[in-house]
């Protein structure tokens, strides 16, 4: 960090002030009124407030904020001057951590304020359009007009907009996330069905290709099956005007898990991930390329061929093997992600032991929040892992856990993974071990 950093920050926290129409005086007794308003009053007098802001603005030795002022400045800046809240590109809020990443705020701290803004701006229901910018406001109300007024700043703030919702997947519940989301969704449907300019569609339906991919997950996990088929159908089909196949191949896996888990037996499932497999082998993204086998060898496996499960493994394993660098994906899977793939192979078809260790290295590498679903997930399969190693007091610590997990994110994929577990236990269903896990699932569940 520069000396010509931390100036720049001081600069924009002024201008920031100085937008509002707030003099050093106003700015303080905002923040105190915030602090207030929070719960949480500010001990100190707004004189002292008002020195702190002066410090942070210095023009010589400015000082970054306390994590505490931080959070106050967020809450203060994430309300626009129409009283909206907006947290996209180009907002003050945006503003505010660009200017605080200038005065040497981490990257992750940064991140962690903007989870916690978004979480408050869907606390009350009123956050709907929180992840749209001011700008990208005024050119979705021009653009849904007159669709050949689409352009970069627009497609720029919706892309932004999906990937701040896929951000917080494991850190919001899904019912949340949908709300968050559905304003993207509409709008890229109705853009399309426009004159938008033909240079603008490849990006536009890349956009909307990733809008109806989430959205048929995020829909899939609320229970509503029926949207959720049809927002799948509508990516797959958006993808496949696209020249990028990997793209088309990350909407059939998605697919594919869901109907594993919503549609009895597995051919759905498998139809979907051959036809993943067959884009991604045609595309020019590794990484998709080496979930796209990671997943067929899971299927695979759950149908008992251990011979077709093993040779999936080893050609995601030679994928992963690859240049990876430049992938064009923006995927995070990675080994870490294909040993829990490796431990449910050796699940169905192979040793239990060996699944266990897969399954416990997995579960410890993941643990970003946004993998917290996948996290619990894989931990529910390691307790499958110890009932059939004749472990089932092991088992049920596992799936206490994995019961907080799957309530605090309304995930259902570990909550149908939990019934499996339990419906496992039933030998022991006399134990007390097993009575407790069933006191906290009708508890925390109502199962």
């Amino acid at each position: 960090m520069s000396t010509r950093e931390t100036l720049l920050g001081a600069a924009a926290l002024k201008s920031l002030r100085r937008t509002r129409g707030w003099s050093l005086a106003d700015t303080a007794r905002a923040l105190s009124a915030t602090a207030r308003c929070r719960g949480q009053p500010l001990d100190s007098s707004v004189a002292s407030v008002q020195r702190s802001v002066a410090r942070w603005e210095s023009t010589t030795r400015p000082i970054l904020p306390s994590d505490r002022y931080q959070l106050l400045l967020a809450h203060l800046y994430a309300r626009g001057v129409d009283g909206h809240i907006a947290l996209g590109p180009g907002s003050d809020f945006a503003e505010l951590l660009d200017a605080l990443a200038y005065l040497g705020e981490s990257e992750a701290r940064l991140s962690d304020l903007r989870a916690l803004l978004i979480r408050a701006a869907t606390d009350d229901g009123t956050g709907l359009l929180a992840l749209l910018g001011p700008t990208t406001r005024l050119s979705m109300a021009a653009a849904l007009t007159d669709p050949a007024r689409v352009d970069e700043v627009l497609i720029d703030g919706l892309r932004t907009a999906v990937g701040d919702v896929n951000a917080q997947v494991g850190s919001l519940p899904f019912a949340r996330l949908q709300l968050l989301l559905a304003p993207v969704i509409e709008s890229c449907r109705r853009l399309l069905t426009g004159d938008v300019p033909a240079a603008l569609l490849p990006g536009l339906r890349t956009v909307a290709a990733q809008a109806y991919t989430l959205g048929g997950r995020l829909a899939f996990e609320t229970r509503d099956d029926q949207a959720s088929r049809a927002l799948y159908t509508a990516a797959t089909a958006t993808a496949g005007q696209l020249d990028a196949r990997w793209r088309r191949a990350v909407v059939h896996m998605s697919h594919a898990l869901v109907t594993l888990y919503s549609t009895p037996g597995i051919e759905a499932a498998r139809g979907l991930v051959d036809a993943a497999v067959r884009d991604a082998r045609t595309g020019d993204s590794v990484r998709v390329r080496a979930r796209a086998h990671a997943l067929q060898a899971e299927v695979a496996a759950r149908a008992g061929a251990e011979r077709h499960a093993q040779t999936a493994l080893s050609l995601a394993w030679y994928d992963l093997d690859g240049d990876g660098e430049d992938d064009p994906a923006l995927t995070s899977f990675g080994r870490d992600h294909l040993r829990g793939f490796e431990g449910l192979c050796e699940l169905y078809v192979g040793d239990a032991a060996v699944a266990h260790d897969f399954f416990a290295g997995s579960a410890a590498a993941l643990g970003a929040p946004r993998e917290r679903v996948q996290r619990a997930i894989v931990s529910i399969d390691q307790a499958l892992a110890c009932i059939r190693l004749d472990a089932p007091e092991r088992a049920a610590d596992l799936l206490h856990s994995c019961v907080d997990s799957a309530v605090s994110t309304g995930g259902r994929v570990p909550a149908l993974r939990l019934r499996q577990a339990r419906k496992e236990l039933r030998p022991w269903r006399r134990e007390d071990f097993v009575a407790h896990l069933d006191d906290h699932l009708v508890e925390i569940l109502g199962r």
